[in-house]
């Protein structure tokens, strides 16, 4: 319980850190102690207030808010899967998400809803298609886990091959915005956007919170679990429900980031242990500080110039991540 309180309090401290940083950091580089005061509500100079409250602290909270639901649903899917090497990402949630928001892009299909919401309303649909698609195909075998890693990786190539047709159908201009896009940005973020990342995690965590036991069983083995009175198919929909509207979300605003989902329950899993009631808050804090961190990076490696933060994030994350399956062959395979 101590060293799981101490995880957490030092995530909440490099989180506190990235986001000065993440402020601080840009083509104009802003001196810290300024933007700290511009934050907190202390005097500070009036052109580093502006900049900080207009343009940067959007994009910095929006890097936690992201960070924070790509942990938790890549801690959701590697616990009903009992893999460690799902993710939406690895098994075809984000590309889902990706190719709906890419039709609303490139030809223009959407849900009749106003244009403002037609990404994120494709986003979220394709995302919840592909967890369903998912569940549909490895529930042929009841649901096993196996049938369940195996039907991600078929949906991810198929999304994938999708978005490349779109792309080669695309007009120059509709092509620029959706390869920029599918490399991740936090860029266009805003006040709106972020407040709607904010309530879908506010949503979310709650309903998360009551299947934490049923998520730790779950890692005895299906038969186990139900044995222990854990309904297994209905706490996996509750579970693809949630990793849906969680990428769904998060792509349609940034685009499509690997490695956050990945990685960050892996640290949690390192730091604290397999016990839900610790690895899921865990996960959704390292996910916020790793693409907050990512986001200070990619404004760093080229003064002047903004690098696509999901290019920063595979980068850093595949070498990183490569290093700890090495490390922990073991333990993972």
């Amino acid at each position: 319980m101590a060293r799981r309180a101490l995880v957490l309090l030092m995530a909440l401290g490099l989180l506190l850190l990235g986001v000065l940083l993440d402020a601080a950091t840009g083509p104009a580089m802003l001196p810290v102690g300024e933007v700290a005061c511009a934050v907190f509500g202390y005097p500070a100079d009036s052109s580093v207030q502006a900049i900080v409250w207009s343009i940067r602290l959007p994009v910095a909270l929006m890097a936690i808010a992201v960070g924070a639901a790509l942990g938790l649903s890549g801690a959701i899917m590697q616990a009903i899967l009992n893999n460690p090497l799902a993710s939406s990402y690895t098994l075809g949630i984000s590309a889902g998400a990706g190719f709906g928001a890419s039709l609303v892009i490139v030809l223009g299909i959407s849900l009749p809803v106003p244009d403002n919401y037609a990404i994120a309303s494709n986003a979220i649909l394709f995302a919840g298609v592909a967890c369903a698609g998912v569940y549909w195909i490895g529930g042929a075998r009841k649901a096993s886990a196996e049938g369940l890693v195996l039907a991600g990786i078929a949906l991810l190539f198929l999304f994938q091959g999708l978005s490349s047709l779109l792309q080669m159908v695309a007009s120059p201009e509709s092509l620029q915005q959706v390869v920029f896009w599918l490399f991740g940005s936090l860029q266009k973020s805003t006040w709106p956007k972020f407040w709607a990342m904010l309530t879908v995690l506010v949503v979310c965590v709650p309903w998360l919170a009551r299947d934490v036991w049923g998520l730790t069983a779950l890692k005895l083995g299906d038969a186990r679990a139900a044995a222990l009175g854990v309904n297994v198919s209905a706490l996996r929909i509750r579970s693809f429900v949630l990793i849906s509207a969680l990428t769904g979300v998060a792509v349609a605003f940034v685009g499509t980031i690997g490695f956050v989902g990945l990685v960050a329950p892996h640290l949690a899993r390192m730091l604290i242990g397999e016990d839900q009631r610790g690895f899921l808050p865990a996960s959704g804090l390292l996910g916020a500080v790793l693409l907050s961190l990512a986001s200070v990076a990619s404004k760093t490696i080229s003064p002047g110039a903004i690098f696509p933060i999901g290019i920063v994030t595979s980068l850093i994350g595949v070498p990183f991540f490569i290093w700890m399956v090495l490390r922990n062959r073991k333990s993972y395979w």
